[in-house]
């Protein structure tokens, strides 16, 4: 990874941390996005080696756009995304910008800093993007008349629904990034014992708690990411949901053409994103 620079969202913790020092160890610079200063500056000072803090609310448009503004305007080039950042919510919150918070947080922002980011990565191609998803689409349904629980809120539900969400993003993502050099995945890290969901508050938080036993560790479920990210050669991989390495299958419906043509859409009117590619 020497003479390549890597961005991960959500790096102070958790499966971004560990993917985040694991790159800064085989010689990226890290581009580390976080939310909080102080666990930033923590995380920053324990990974060590060639690695910049940048601070970002991303369920807010507002301050991805100025991230992404940032980056562009100090670094040279960008081999490689991670969106990973998320959270899960037991009661229904808009953000700043009137939007649902899981949905905005856990897809709105992969959509918009992708999209901001893409003309940094397609200059540094050979590049990549690689989404966190999970599992947990199987849960999920991408209902665009209620996308974001106006009629019905169910925080687990909405959590399932974004990360179905992220699985059909990459997909659409991949079709119109063919032949650009930028390799677009999704990837499932595994039932992770991490912080995630602990402040989700409810039976959403003490579901979170309960399942660490049987858990992962954090460096496990980063290291589908590490691999991708480290690859001298990822086009194999375009357009894949992965995890552990290996091949699998999202929910159906993110492999419907017209559900993924319509969020891309959507996704497009509600975050302002440039159509120009």
């Amino acid at each position: 990874m020497k003479g390549r620079t890597a961005l991960v969202t959500g790096a102070s913790r958790g499966i971004g941390f560990c993917a985040a020092r694991a790159l800064a160890g085989m010689g990226a610079r890290v581009l580390m996005v976080c939310r909080d200063r102080a666990r930033g500056e923590k995380a920053r000072a324990e990974i060590g080696g060639d690695t910049a803090l940048h601070l970002a609310d991303l369920s807010s448009q507002r301050s991805i756009r100025a991230l992404a503004a940032e980056v562009i305007a100090r670094e040279p080039r960008l081999d490689v995304l991670v969106n990973n950042a998320g959270g899960v919510n037991g009661r229904r919150e808009l953000t700043e910008d009137g939007l649902e918070k899981t949905f905005a947080t856990n897809h709105l922002a992969y959509f918009l800093l992708a999209e901001l980011l893409l003309p940094l990565l397609k200059q540094s191609a050979p590049s990549r993007i690689l989404n966190v998803a999970s599992t947990a689409d199987r849960g999920g349904h991408i209902d665009f008349d209620n996308l974001q629980g106006e009629r019905r809120y169910i925080g687990w539900r909405a959590y399932c629904t974004s990360k179905l969400c992220n699985a059909t993003f990459t997909f659409e993502l991949a079709r119109r990034l063919q032949g650009t050099g930028v390799t677009a995945c999704a990837i499932h890290p595994g039932l992770v014992a991490s912080n995630f969901g602990h402040d989700g508050g409810g039976f959403l938080g003490a579901m979170a708690k309960l399942a660490i036993p049987f858990s992962l560790t954090p460096e496990q479920g980063a290291d589908t990411i590490v691999w991708l990210a480290a690859l001298p050669d990822a086009s194999p991989h375009h357009g894949q949901y992965l995890s552990r390495r290996r091949l699998i299958r999202a929910q159906r419906q993110a492999y419907d053409t017209d559900v993924q043509r319509r969020l891309w859409e959507v996704s497009e009117r509600l975050s302002g994103s440039p159509r120009e590619r």
